[in-house]
């Protein structure tokens, strides 16, 4: 049975999807700027291990996870580079698209961009608008978080206490707003460059960031979604927001779980451009194994930050030539399956526990162990490529060793019979010159390429 973290009620509920054996997912994805950074490249692996696993269990997974594709940062970068906003977008969603694909995340089902959702945006701020929840203040459209049910449960926050908070405001904005706590659903402007603005029954502008994901979300998958997930910075303001403006829109409840994934430290500090310690993954690629950054970013329970040091990419290194290590010993003899499947059994139940990967890596390891042992056959290898499957991991097959090399590894195996020592080491070395690995195992000669 598997349970899921809903931060909408702070507790770990059983998993009931709406319709039987599918989930309609929603994933807030990155404003394209610039090249994602560790701490979007986190939530997309994070989301990618449970997507996966629930698709190990058997659910037909609908993944979407949008661009943004049109905002301040987008507009200001496409400026200075002498592009249009969508050139712009353009080329950081391709950028998105190679990281991503070397990370080893799968590619959703769908990638909704802002842009091509204009009309559909301003019918559902209209639509806000005749039912009194929005309003026009010199053609600027505010939502009235007054009349919003709950507004800030998700965040675990009240609006007395917003209210009290946003009570100091003076900036140009508030003065537009009944409340402080209001937020645009549309931003008039005078901004003339192409791709900056949309004509609208209010006038020329662009829509809130909020608003997107509502329209975006509710046109894929409709009015009620199993699953809407983001990073821990989400929940305030954006996804309350996108709470509100859904539920007042359609009178239903906008998602039934909600998850968020843990922040990325480094070196014990949040990361941010202004402490200089800002990574993109498009520079970590260029000196890290993509299997290793893969690993360490889907390695840490999704809800837990994650330290970002070289120490911590070490470990993950020898963990994931541990993996392959073992996969290289993994024997054709057959187990004992009553052992197979007390494994599966124990990684399953962690797996079901809210997605706890470090429980299942625990389980995996003692897998691995016993794999190394000499345990093995068909039954084996395929909970072995399930695990590695859900993790994201992919291994070349070893190429065949050519005749040559055969030989010289049975002349080894003679010469140490014979206890010839000295020609035993020498063929050894001249495999290594070749990029050949011998180990010496209880079980047998094994071998593999550098």
């Amino acid at each position: 049975m598997l349970k899921i973290y809903n931060t909408l009620n702070a507790q770990i509920e059983e998993f009931k999807p709406i319709t039987e054996g599918q989930i309609n997912m929603y994933v807030c994805g990155p404003t394209v700027y610039n090249y994602i950074h560790i701490g979007n490249a986190r939530s997309s692996v994070a989301f990618d291990v449970i997507r996966r696993y629930m698709e190990y269990c058997g659910y037909k997974v609908n993944y979407i996870s949008n661009f943004t594709d049109i905002d301040d940062k987008i507009i200001r970068a496409a400026a200075e580079n002498k592009m249009t906003p969508k050139e712009l977008a353009d080329k950081f969603i391709e950028a998105f698209r190679e990281d991503t694909q070397a990370l080893g995340i799968k590619s959703a089902t769908k990638n909704p961009r802002v842009m091509d959702y204009m009309e559909q945006i301003i019918e559902f701020v209209q639509i806000l608008m005749d039912k009194g929840y929005a309003y026009e203040s010199q053609g600027d459209i505010y939502f009235r978080v007054d009349k919003a049910k709950n507004y800030g449960k998700l965040a675990n926050k009240t609006l007395e206490d917003l209210q009290v908070g946003a009570s100091g405001r003076v900036d140009n904005e508030s003065q537009l707003k009944e409340n402080p706590l209001d937020f645009a659903l549309w931003k008039s402007t005078d901004n003339v460059a192409e791709g900056t603005w949309w004509s609208s029954p209010w006038g020329n502008g662009r829509p809130g960031w909020h608003i997107e994901c509502s329209v975006m979300a509710t046109e894929i998958l409709g009015n009620i979604i199993d699953i809407h997930g983001g990073g821990a910075d989400l929940e305030f303001p954006h996804h309350t927001n996108e709470i509100a403006q859904s539920e007042a829109k359609t009178g239903q409840k906008f998602a039934n779980y909600w998850m968020h994934n843990g922040f990325v430290n480094v070196d014990g500090e949040k990361m941010s451009k202004s402490l200089g310690n800002f990574k993109t993954v498009h520079e970590m690629l260029e000196v890290v194994n993509p299997q290793v950054l893969r690993f360490f970013l889907a390695t840490t329970h999704y809800r837990r930050p994650i330290n970002f040091t070289p120490e911590a990419l070490q470990d993950a290194e020898n963990n994931v030539e541990k993996i392959k290590n073992a996969l290289r010993n993994l024997s054709e003899n057959q187990a004992n399956l009553s052992d197979l499947e007390n494994f599966k059994s124990d990684f399953i139940q962690a797996m079901n526990e809210d997605f706890n990967i470090a429980n299942g890596l625990t389980v995996f390891y003692d897998f691995l162990s016993w794999v190394n042992q000499g345990n093995g056959g068909v039954e084996v290898k395929q909970f072995f490529q399930d695990v590695l499957t859900i993790l994201g991991l992919t291994f070349e097959e070893e190429v065949s060793l050519d005749a040559d090399i055969e030989v010289l590894i049975q002349e080894r195996q003679m010469a140490r019979a014979n206890k010839d020592f000295a020609r035993s080491d020498e063929i050894r070395d001249q495999l290594k010159a070749q990029g050949i690995i011998l180990e010496d195992t209880p079980q047998g000669v094994r071998w593999h390429r550098e």
